[in-house]
C-alpha cells in the first residue's frame, strides 16, 4: 500500500461523514436550498464526525491492542473491542444521535461477565456495525477467515442480524480489495462471487452460539438469510452503476441507507460512479435524501483505499476532528506493509 490505502481510506471516512453530518434526515431539495449545488459542496470550517467515526475509531483501536498481543483471534479481539465500545458508550464526546441498537447493546456489554452474545441485538440490522468496519479491510496481514471473522464479531458485538454480519464481512473485504488495487469495474462482480461462496459458511470460532438467540433451526440457515440479502442489494447495486445517472439522489437506486446492507450499497454507488473523483464522490452521498453521513462516510472509506492519502485536499483534511488519531492509525498500518 505505497499509496497509504490505509490512511486514505480512514480520513476518507471521516471527511465523508463530516460532509453527511449536517445532511442527515433532511430531502435532497432541502440539502440544496441550505448548501447550494451538490458539486459544490464544502466542507464546514468546523468538520465534526458523528458516532460513525468515533466507532470507527474504536475498532481501529480495538484492533491495534489486539495486534500487540499476537495474531488476531477471537479471544485476542472481543476484549479490546468491548472495552472500546463500552468506553465510547460512556464518553462525553457521544453526543452525535447515535443509533439505538448501539446504545443498548453497549449499555449490556457494560455488565462485567455478561456473554457478548446476550449483548447482541439480533433483531437489528441498522448500518451501525457498517460505518465502522473499515478499518478490518485495511489491517495488513489478515487472512481471508480472519478479515472476515473479524468483521462479524465487530458486528455481532452490537448488530447481531445475520445482514449486519454478512453486510459488514462485505463492506470490509471491498476495502481490503480496493487497497490492494483491485480495479472497481470488476469490483461488484468480485464481490458478488465472495458472497456466494461465503453464503452457507457460519464460523464458529468467531461467532460461537450466536445463532441459537435467533429463529431459525441451524447455523447455515441463519447466517444465509444474511448472504441472501446482500446478494439482492449487490442485484441491484450493479444496475445502478449501469443505469443510475449522477445527478440523481443515490438512495433512489440502493434504499436510504438506514440498515446495512443498503449503506453498504450507497456508499459503493457513489464510489462507483466517480471512482477517480473522490470529492465529487462525497458530496453525491452527502446530498441524499437517507443516512447521508454513514453512506458518504463508506464511500470516503472505498474512495480512500483506491486512490490513497493524497486524493483528499490538504484543505480538508487539516481540519477533521479526530485528525491525529486517523492519521496515527493509518501509519500504523501503512508502515507494516
Amino acid at each position: 500500500m505505497s499509496k497509504r490505502a490505509a490512511t486514505g481510506a480512514l480520513l476518507g471516512l471521516a471527511l465523508g461523514d463530516a460532509l453527511g453530518y449536517p445532511t442527515e434526515f433532511k430531502s435532497v431539495p432541502l440539502i440544496l436550498s441550505m448548501f447550494g449545488p451538490w458539486r459544490q459542496m464544502e466542507l464546514a470550517r468546523r468538520a465534526q464526525v458523528s458516532d460513525d467515526t468515533q466507532m470507527a475509531l474504536a475498532v481501529g483501536r480495538a484492533l491495534r491492542t489486539a495486534g500487540e498481543h499476537g495474531s488476531l483471534a477471537p479471544g485476542r479481539l472481543e476484549g479490546p473491542l468491548r472495552e472500546e465500545f463500552v468506553d465510547w458508550y460512556r464518553s462525553p464526546e457521544n453526543n452525535r444521535a447515535p443509533g439505538n441498537t448501539c446504545l443498548t447493546a453497549c449499555g449490556l456489554l457494560e455488565e462485567r461477565g455478561r456473554p457478548w452474545q446476550e449483548a447482541s441485538q439480533l433483531g437489528s440490522k441498522g448500518c451501525g456495525a457498517n460505518m465502522r468496519v473499515a478499518p478490518i479491510g485495511l489491517v495488513p496481514g489478515l487472512s481471508g477467515e480472519q478479515r472476515a471473522g473479524a468483521a462479524q464479531l465487530q458486528s455481532a458485538l452490537t448488530h447481531g442480524h445475520p445482514t449486519a454480519l454478512a453486510a459488514s464481512d462485505l463492506t470490509a473485504h471491498a476495502v481490503h480489495l480496493l487497497a490492494q488495487g483491485v480495479d472497481p469495474t470488476g469490483l461488484v462482480g468480485r464481490l458478488r462471487s465472495y458472497a456466494l461462496d461465503n453464503r452457507t459458511r457460519y464460523d464458529h470460532t468467531w461467532l460461537g452460539d450466536l445463532w441459537t438467540r435467533s429463529q431459525d433451526p441451524g447455523p447455515e440457515h441463519f447466517i444465509t438469510r444474511g448472504w441472501d440479502e446482500c446478494l439482492g442489494i449487490l442485484d441491484r447495486l450493479q444496475r445502478a452503476v449501469r443505469t443510475a445517472s449522477p445527478e440523481t439522489d443515490p438512495c433512489l437506486a440502493t434504499g436510504e441507507g438506514w440498515i446495512a446492507e443498503e449503506a453498504f450499497a450507497g456508499g459503493l454507488l457513489c464510489f462507483l460512479l466517480f471512482p477517480d473523483e473522490p470529492v465529487t464522490a462525497l458530496r453525491r452521498a452527502a446530498c441524499s435524501a437517507g443516512d447521508s453521513d454513514s453512506i458518504a462516510c463508506l464511500t470516503g472509506a472505498f474512495a480512500g483505499a483506491w486512490l490513497g492519502a493524497d486524493a483528499w485536499p490538504a484543505d480538508w483534511t487539516g481540519r477533521i476532528e479526530y485528525r491525529d488519531d486517523l492519521l496515527a492509525l493509518g501509519a500504523l498500518w501503512d508502515t507494516s506493509n
